[in-house]
């Protein structure tokens, strides 16, 4: 069994790897497009499901990583919510629940690792309705 879960994996942006043969690649959408610079976009996982319903076992993974979309104004088929999602009107409630989710697949002394853009909801947002706190901060 592969021992990290990329949850939100999009296009795979900030992996070096994006074939790392460690892990699993998840995401709620398969996409092909060509963004208005003309850059290919593809959104190819290896398992299509929701961070909010992870279908694995508890204590699966060594470490997971958590790159929710952060946008909330956005046009649906912009290249903005192509290239990163679109967060749903219960946004607060699907973070929320997506960190429950990362939490119970982790392993004990597991690592979470969770990125986050603030142009539009700033961290203390998200912390405020979240049931952990994180070690670091930059």
């Amino acid at each position: 069994m592969k021992k990290i879960l990329d949850v939100c994996c999009g296009s795979k942006m900030f992996w070096f790897d994006k074939e790392n043969p460690n892990t699993i690649f998840m995401d709620n959408r398969e996409l092909e497009d060509t963004l208005c610079d003309g850059r290919k976009l593809e959104i190819k996982p290896d398992v299509m499901a929701d961070f909010r319903n992870i279908p694995f076992s508890n204590n699966s993974f060594k470490l997971v990583v958590f790159d929710p979309p952060h946008l909330q104004k956005v046009g649906d088929n912009s290249w903005l919510a192509k290239k990163y999602g679109k967060l749903t009107e219960n946004w607060k409630e699907d973070i929320k629940q997506g960190f429950k989710e990362c939490m119970r697949v982790l392993e004990q002394y597991g690592i979470l690792i969770f990125k986050w853009n603030e142009q539009q909801i700033k961290l203390k947002e998200i912390l405020d309705i979240i049931d952990y706190e994180p070690l670091f901060r930059k």
